[in-house]
């Protein structure tokens, strides 16, 4: 039998961080591209991001269904793991002209920018690897 402490909170790797340079457009005094820190989350913290952006939506016969707006799935996804810039501050916001973390990565960077963002923020938390990947290391 293994030994079941390799699983003990304190023995496990803790999460993760990655710089990311997101967009040229944001530079330091010296003219170098600014990079972001990005971390990961745990599946709570990720079903937290979805079940904020689940809605029980009335069907046929009166029936109720859950459903995910995964536009605002992603950009809570995202906000959550973005540890800087801190999209939560007030300042910051304000000078965007918009309130919120989510309003604002969207009102900050190209589609672009934010396509690139969110599959790096996917990468960091595991969801890189397809099914089918997944099956064959199980396989294996």
């Amino acid at each position: 039998m293994s030994d079941l402490s390799v699983f003990f909170a304190q023995n496990t790797a803790s999460e993760s961080t990655v710089k990311f340079a997101v967009s040229e457009r944001f530079m330091d005094k010296e003219g170098n591209p600014v990079s972001w820190e990005l971390r990961s989350m745990t599946e709570s913290e990720n079903e937290e991001c979805r079940k904020s952006a689940t809605r029980k939506v009335k069907g046929k016969n009166g029936v109720y269904t859950s459903e995910t707006n995964t536009d605002e799935y992603l950009a809570k996804l995202v906000v959550s793991s973005i540890h800087f810039p801190d999209l939560k501050n007030a300042e910051l916001q304000k000078s965007y002209g918009v309130i919120g973390a989510e309003t604002l990565l969207r009102k900050m960077l190209r589609p672009g920018e934010y396509a690139a963002l969110v599959q790096q923020v996917q990468d960091i938390n595991g969801f890189n690897q397809s099914i089918n990947d997944l099956a064959d290391e199980v396989k294996n």
